[in-house]
């Protein structure tokens, strides 16, 4: 909201605001939304999260009213921030004497003053909100005041933030920052409890972080625009044959070349591609979305029926792939018109083509070079790719992931410390895995992160051998892909790892045991769904401790899949009444973000069912601690309603794990579904590749104190459990297995 220079607002010397105010106007361009909720006198007590030393400025730049900010007491040592404190008549408070602050904080708010405090207690060093503390409750309650809260995005990332692990020791924004305050609606003292601040300030972040400009762009143009910024910058090593390099002037110089051949000879919107992870793949999804197509990355691993479906749904008439790749899938019901991606680059003129577009990378700005390729600068809520979910527990559902959904994730994952800019990332998912598509395709050409492939995430020794050699930092890959390493590589091999991340599927507290004892590497866990695109919550390091405070904050938490990422705020439901509960209650979790989907494709049934109120629901049960962390309990179609107790397939699973000590090593021995029953409902199927019998599993099992009825009534051997080409298992193939068992 534009304020005019003269008007006073603030408790500043009017010099002092006087500069303040040009200085902050050059450097910020601030919106607001809600400002106007804020009462115009009387006290209100505002909560505002806190993420960057320069917070205090942007709210005082829009609030028409002056701001007395409660502070960190000990920062006063420091005579600069001292004078700070005086000049703005800051409120000083501190852990070891609480009590003054807070009475001059109810002092002031009593004298009809705007107060703001930050709920956490401190500066967030991850820039994801922390545990809410209760004080602000007492001075709301003391002082008889409403309550307001704030949320402000944008300025993670900036010098006064501890983005990067540090302040102000990094290079300054060149461009003027965007920053955007959301206000919510004021509340009785009574009413403003630390569970509706989380709450509040949560949703506010969530509205806030949808005004980023940047969520209007083109994702295509925005690839282009990195890659020839650094022209000779290492983009991608493939090691699907030998060792290919590509660099990031030559993956331009590729896509612009393929991406005008299939523009004047692919009619359809939607174009597939059957490639694994590598160059290829690359340059044939950015080629594709280019050429002003959608990309769909067809899961060659599911079954035909399936990819029969998925090509129906998506309106697929044209596939690009490779030789070798038609030779490896030849089940695969390739279409009439499938195109060879290195014969479609030589049509195109191939190197000869090419070399006027890598001068142009090198000698025209970034944007010309975007231009040049007809590139729209907005994409917003277009189709800029098709998904197919797994089909684990049904038929495959087409996800359209939109231009904002895909920058929101990546923008959401490079506001945490897994994946900086430096970092090598070993790139083996599928690209039709959604975690695949977004984190190792297109994340790393928005930040220009080299990117180590591998066609599969089942060859342990070439993967060993990749990091080893390639100097790999981070991995990702789901616990089915990951265990494999505790047998195959030595810890010197792994020494360059700095994270592996984890999905797709709950982490194993033995494999995340073994792994920190044998490569003294700790996983972390994160958690999300193609919906999602994928990332909603992630582990991360804690970060370094400041010797301003000397305190730790938490980036990780045991057991957790981590907080949810920035821009994004949840619900939880009960799964049978679906009334609200409290968070820290388990139920149904449901999202809101920009990275949530916004439907299936051309399916308003499903999309109706996948939605309530506007809130995607995951089919998980979860629970959030007060630090913010998610915990899954397991997954809502993986319980029993058995006699009108909910009964967890997953617990049970672990409990005959533990009964008899069976090795997961190689790959899972047990899974655990339902079936139904006239008798009570449903009855609990047990499909495992041990020999057990009834008597003694039953015996066991009420040994570790596990209820008679959570007793599997049926047994079937098999010879593997099935699985998915994606990590996870199959979990409509178990239950027919099931079924069949049954009978």
């Amino acid at each position: 909201m534009p304020q005019s220079l003269f008007r006073r607002r603030s408790y500043l010397p009017f010099y002092l605001e006087f500069i303040a105010g040009v200085i902050a106007r050059v450097l910020y361009r601030v919106r607001t939304s809600g400002v106007e909720n804020l009462p115009a006198s009387g006290g209100v007590l505002l909560l505002s999260n806190h993420i960057s030393y320069v917070d205090v400025v942007v709210l005082q730049l829009v609030c028409p009213r002056p701001i007395r900010f409660v502070g960190y007491k000990g920062l006063r040592r420091n005579p600069f921030f001292n004078w700070c404190f005086e000049k703005s008549r800051c409120i000083g408070i501190s852990a070891q004497q609480p009590r003054e602050g807070l009475r001059e904080a109810v002092e002031a708010l009593r004298a009809g003053e705007l107060v703001c405090l930050c709920p956490e207690g401190h500066i967030s060093r991850t820039g994801q909100l922390m545990q809410i503390q209760r004080g602000f409750e007492v001075i709301a309650r003391q002082a008889g005041v409403p309550v307001l809260a704030a949320s402000i995005d944008g300025l993670w990332g900036s010098i006064f933030s501890f983005a990067g692990n540090k302040y102000l020791w990094k290079s300054p924004r060149l461009m003027p920052t965007h920053v955007f305050i959301a206000f919510g609606r004021p509340v009785r003292p009574e009413v403003a409890t630390t569970a509706w601040a989380r709450r509040e300030l949560l949703d506010l972040g969530e509205r806030a972080f949808n005004e980023r400009p940047v969520l209007r762009r083109h994702l295509g143009r925005e690839c282009i625009r990195a890659m020839t910024k650094h022209p000779g910058r290492l983009a991608v090593v493939d090691r699907t044959v030998g060792r290919r390099e590509m660099r990031a002037g030559q993956l331009y110089a590729a896509v612009a070349i393929l991406s005008r051949r299939i523009r004047a000879t692919v009619p359809e919107k939607r174009v597939g591609i059957v490639l694994p992870p590598g160059v290829g793949a690359f340059i044939a999804n950015l080629a594709v979305m280019a050429a002003g197509k959608v990309p769909v990355n067809l899961n060659f691993t599911a079954g035909r029926a399936a990819l029969e479906t998925s090509m129906r749904i998506g309106g697929v008439a044209t596939v690009i792939s490779a030789t070798a790749m038609r030779e490896k899938v030849p089940g695969f019901p390739w279409p009439e018109r499938t195109l060879d991606l290195k014969d479609e680059i030589e049509a195109a003129g191939g190197k000869r083509a090419m070399l006027p577009w890598l001068a142009a990378a090198w000698l025209l700005p970034n944007q010309w070079c975007a231009s040049l390729l007809d590139l729209p600068t907005v994409g917003d809520r277009a189709e800029a790719g098709l998904l197919f979910t797994s089909g684990s527990s049904g038929e495959p559902k087409g996800v359209a992931l939109t231009h904002r959904n895909i920058l929101a994730n990546c923008a959401q994952i490079s506001s945490l410390s897994i994946l900086p800019q430096t970092c090598s990332l070993l790139g083996c998912l599928p690209i039709f895995h959604s975690f695949g598509f977004t984190v190792t395709l297109w994340y790393p050409l928005l930040r220009s992160c080299r990117v180590v492939t591998l066609p599969s995430p089942l060859e342990t020794r070439k993967i060993v051998d990749a990091i080893a050699q390639e100097k790999a930092t981070v991995m990702i890959g789901a616990p089915t892909f990951i265990r494999p390493l505790l047998k195959k590589a030595r810890p010197e091999e792994l020494k360059t790892l700095d994270l592996v991340v984890t999905g797709a599927e709950k982490l194993p507290d033995d494999l995340y045991r073994a792994f920190l004892e044998t490569f003294h590497i700790e996983i972390l866990q994160g958690y999300g769904l193609t919906e999602t695109t994928p990332a909603s919550n992630i582990n991360q390091p804690h970060p370094p401790v400041v010797v301003s405070t000397n305190e730790p904050q938490l980036g990780k938490r045991t057991g957790s899949v981590g907080r949810m990422m920035p821009g994004m705020t949840a619900r939880i439901y009960d799964p049978e009444t679906w009334r609200e509960l409290p968070m820290h209650e388990t139920g149904v979790v449901l999202f809101r973000g920009a990275n949530v989907f916004e439907g299936y494709l051309d399916d308003p049934g499903k999309t109706r069912a996948a939605f309530h109120d506007g809130w995607f629901i995951t089919g998980d049960l979860g629970r959030f601690d007060d630090d913010g962390f998610l915990f899954i309990e397991g997954r809502l179609s993986r319980f029993s309603k058995i006699g009108g107790e909910m009964v967890p397939h997953g617990t049970i699973e672990m409990k005959i794990i533990e009964a008899f000590g069976w090795d997961q090593a190689e790959s899972p021995s047990v899974y655990v579904t339902g079936i139904p029953d006239a008798t009570k409902g449903e009855a609990l199927v047990l499909l495992t590749t041990q020999p057990v019998a009834p008597e003694l599993l039953r015996e066991k099992l009420t040994a570790l104190g596990v209820p008679n009825l959570w007793v599997p009534k049926v047994i079937h051997h098999v010879d593997r459990i099935p699985m998915l080409g994606t990590g996870k298992t199959d979990l409509k193939q178990c239950r027919e297995l099931a079924m069949e068992a049954a009978r």
